[in-house]
């Protein structure tokens, strides 16, 4: 059963092929048998999740059932759960257990999910390889030696190993996408306030956005049914209808213009990689898209932006963690002062510490207008490059990464050249724009992800193209080796 996706067990569920209870219970021994070599999850609810599924199938019985009632899915350990460890892979608040459930966790439960518990992820969400986890790093099932990237590798580990058919996951500037990439499945960011960010732990409050983990584009587009909706809890969700994603998947692509950045195929990318996503290119042109080059032409200004906002953000953000109202707090401190800054010595980690110091430098006084205030107006300068762009095409696609999945270790002594694995998705959070990665070639037995960018609120769109690809070639169906 663990190869179902999530349309295919909603089906089986409405069919009485099985129960909720069974495939529950089928999902947790997977779980148990195979994360010890992946650790994909933080924390495993198998009490709540035979729980949920038992209500499911009662709620099925007396015919309540909607198409998620009994569907096992998992959250990012960044979502608040009720009664459940939210720790966001930080020892600062590795005893959290949040007093409610975030906005998208409670759609899920009121829809009628299963959550098998909370995948672990790169520390308060900063990392692009999932290596910044106090609870260890996660492994890539195509190759446990090399990274799942980040920093929502649980998710997107757990979701390639089968363990899940779907998990939700958070995109600051690139965390949804490139592990979808790096794991070969299908991942997707909504525009800017498309989904609520009510109890998802913020990291950089005008980037994070909540988004999906599926190995196909139709299981994202049924969790984006769930996940979107207007909530007056979060002052940036934006009130606007939701459309139903599935009802316009197998739309005819024909006529829709494809726009391909000469900035987003560099030299420095290299040719096997550009290859695959030309391959896909050409795909689309077979049923019937017309492609065009585009300039953006801020692209190189993008990584020193988002490091700049991400930062500042993050350490006005952080600051509410000082082992006084919660999170982690030190042992026998000697008074106020070491309270804070051994609580925050030694519950953040060295990448958490990094940015919490360039974002409190970018804001400090002096030098406010040359940082903060300058990367917010070229932040504009890269949002008009694509509102110009759409002007001429309906969709965006490159590469979503510059490279398949390294190894661990490889870029830990060099952060640059860790922040440089972004350097195709930042943007698209910069602009507040929905963006996916679907599966789309293979180098070196790696998966490589193709990136589409589409317009504000225009999610239906991207997930009809990569529906439409994932119709025309079998790259999502395939699985790490020894996975099947």
């Amino acid at each position: 059963m663990h190869n179902k996706t999530i349309a295919e067990i909603s089906r089986d569920l409405a069919a009485g092929e099985y129960s909720s209870t069974e495939i529950t219970t089928d999902l947790l021994a997977r779980v148990k048998d195979l994360d010890k070599g992946l650790n994909s999850f933080i924390t495993v609810t198998e009490e709540q999740a035979l729980a949920q599924a038992k209500a499911a199938d009662e709620r099925r019985a007396a015919g309540n059932a909607t198409p998620w009632t009994g569907v096992p899915m998992a959250h990012k350990d960044i979502f608040c759960t009720k009664g459940v460890l939210t720790t966001c892979g930080s020892k600062m608040l590795s005893n959290f257990e949040a007093p409610y459930d975030a906005t998208v966790v409670e759609n899920f439960n009121n829809a009628g999910a299963v959550s098998l518990g909370k995948t672990n992820m790169d520390e308060f969400a900063m990392g692009s390889s999932n290596e910044t986890s106090y609870f260890g790093p996660v492994k890539n099932p195509w190759d446990t030696d090399r990274v799942p990237g980040g920093s929502s590798g649980g998710s997107a580990a757990a979701v390639a190993a089968r363990l899940v058919p779907g998990a939700t996951a958070t995109d600051t500037g690139g965390s949804i996408r490139q592990p979808a990439a790096l794991c070969g499945i299908t991942g997707l960011k909504p525009t800017y306030g498309r989904v609520s960010r009510w109890g998802m732990i913020a990291f950089a409050s005008s980037l994070d956005q909540a988004g999906t983990m599926t190995r196909t584009v139709e299981d994202s587009a049924m969790m984006m049914n769930v996940m979107a909706s207007f909530d007056k809890k979060d002052s940036t969700c934006v009130e606007r209808d939701v459309p139903d994603y599935t009802s316009t998947l197998n739309d005819s692509i024909e006529g829709m213009t494809i726009g391909l950045p000469t900035e987003y195929f560099r030299d420095d990318i290299s040719a096997e990689m550009q290859q695959q996503v030309r391959n896909a290119i050409a795909e689309y042109e077979k049923m019937g898209a017309k492609v065009k080059e585009i300039s953006l032409p801020n692209t190189h200004l993008s990584v020193p932006t988002y490091y700049v906002v991400a930062p500042a953000e993050c350490s006005a953000n952080l600051s509410r963690m000082d082992g006084v109202r919660f999170g982690y707090r030190c042992e026998d401190p000697k008074d106020i002062e070491d309270l804070y800054c051994r609580s925050r010595g030694e519950g953040f980690g060295n990448e958490v510490k990094r940015r919490i110091m360039v974002g409190a430098y970018a804001l400090s006084a002096g030098f406010y207008d040359a940082y903060y205030k300058k990367a917010q107006q070229v932040r504009r300068l890269i949002k008009n490059d694509f509102v110009e762009a759409f002007k001429e095409v309906d969709v965006i696609m490159s590469p979503t990464s510059p490279t398949p999945a390294f190894k661990f270790g490889e870029k830990t002594d060099d952060p640059v050249a860790m922040y440089l694995e972004d350097i195709f998705t930042i943007a698209t959070n910069l602009a507040g724009l929905p963006g996916m990665s679907v599966p789309c070639g293979q180098v070196n037995n790696l998966p490589v992800g193709l990136q589409l960018i589409g317009n504000y609120f225009d999610e239906a769109r991207i997930l009809n193209a990569g529906h439409k690809f994932q119709q025309a070639t079998d790259w999502h169906l395939k699985a790490p080796q020894g996975i099947e």
